[in-house]
């Protein structure tokens, strides 16, 4: 009897270290939720929700790239496995980037709250993201791009030739044009505002890209023809590219209660489908709404704006990016003062060289 007694004492204690040791393991499994969500939780009230979901995401996929490991024993070479992991699963080295990013801030402000000692992943290298060209569209490719805007008709009414015609003139960002309301627009002026929206009664919350608020000039042209939508506009409607079907069924989508802050920052369906279709009519081969942007950007630059000038206006948040359209500029510059220099010197510099050459050759 005693010896059963024993052995059952025996099985439990075994029994108790192995659920310790599942305990463990299941602590383990949670470390890195358990930084995830303290961070969100933290600082939920301090960045937009696109932040906290792109940390979310980058923290999953260091948790399927390293492992169910404690959050404490991450080292650099797990930073390096992330990085080749987002690499083999189909992203591009700048979404690697954005993404590494992401995670050296989550485990730095670990850091500062005392929960690590260092960051593991300071000194991890991000990919190298070869520079793109900056695609502007030409005189003839905008020109016929609004020609073929001004007859589109989409299955809502919405304004394409205003919009594209807006975004030239303003290089103000989709999101930005789309939450422009009417109230943002100062017609004596001649101007229009870049403001966030707040969750009221008619508008839904919406954020700016690096929170840069910013007046922007129209020109004659536009202010005239935005002054023609809004006498044509049915009431109750506050935003100036939103049709009012559209408007009203995100109204009712809202009282639903299923329309969230990510939604409100492209609010048209199928937008990028129907400016495609306009590019394919215009006969434009590539290219893309932000495009219209980038166009306005650089020939602001070209025409005399300071770099400095143009980062406020555009709202970049970084120097570099301006800086990217300005080295644009510059080889445009470049090549075109090659080529007028090379057309005014042809005729003397080229007899120039002929008779120098014959001369030498005797």
């Amino acid at each position: 009897m005693i010896m059963n007694s024993h052995l059952e004492l025996q099985e439990i204690f075994e029994r108790w270290d192995m659920l310790s040791e599942h305990i463990k393991a299941a602590i383990r499994l949670n470390i890195f939720s358990v930084i995830l969500e303290d961070s969100v939780a933290r600082t939920k009230r301090q960045v937009r929700d696109t932040t906290l979901s792109e940390y979310k995401n980058a923290m999953k996929g260091l948790m399927k790239s390293a492992g169910n490991i404690d959050f404490q024993k991450v080292s650099h070479r797990h930073g390096e496995q992330f990085i080749q992991f987002c690499l083999d699963n189909g992203n591009s080295p700048a979404t690697a980037k954005k993404k590494l990013k992401s995670l050296k801030r989550l485990f730095q402000m670990a850091v500062e709250r005392g929960q690590l000692e260092t960051n593991p992943l300071r000194y991890v290298r991000c990919p190298k993201v070869p520079p793109n060209n900056v695609r502007v569209y030409s005189e003839a490719e905008y020109t016929s791009m609004l020609r073929v805007a001004s007859k589109y008709r989409s299955g809502i009414a919405t304004p394409w030739y205003a919009l594209i015609a807006t975004a030239l003139c303003t290089a103000m960002r989709r999101g930005e044009l789309l939450n422009a309301t009417w109230m943002d627009v100062d017609f004596e002026a001649q101007t229009i505002n870049v403001s966030p929206k707040k969750n009221t009664e008619h508008t839904w919350e919406w954020h700016i890209k690096d929170n840069e608020r910013r007046t922007l000039a129209l020109t004659d042209d536009v202010a005239n023809m935005l002054v023609s939508i809004q006498a044509t506009q049915p009431e109750g409607c506050p935003y100036i590219f939103v049709p009012k079907d559209r408007y009203d069924r995100i109204q009712q989508r809202r009282h639903k209660g299923t329309w969230t802050v990510t939604d409100g920052k492209s609010p048209l369906n199928n937008f990028n489908r129907h400016f495609n279709a306009i590019l394919k009519k215009a006969g434009i081969d590539n290219g893309e709404f932000h495009d219209l942007r980038r166009t306005s950007i650089t020939g602001w630059l070209r025409n005399g704006l300071k770099e400095y000038e143009v980062m406020q206006m555009a709202g970049h948040s970084d120097f570099n990016t301006t800086r990217r359209f300005y080295l644009a500029v510059s080889e445009d510059l470049v090549k075109r003062a090659r080529d007028i220099t090379q057309e005014c010197l042809k005729l003397n510099f080229g007899t120039h060289l002929a008779r120098t050459l014959k001369t030498g050759a005797r």
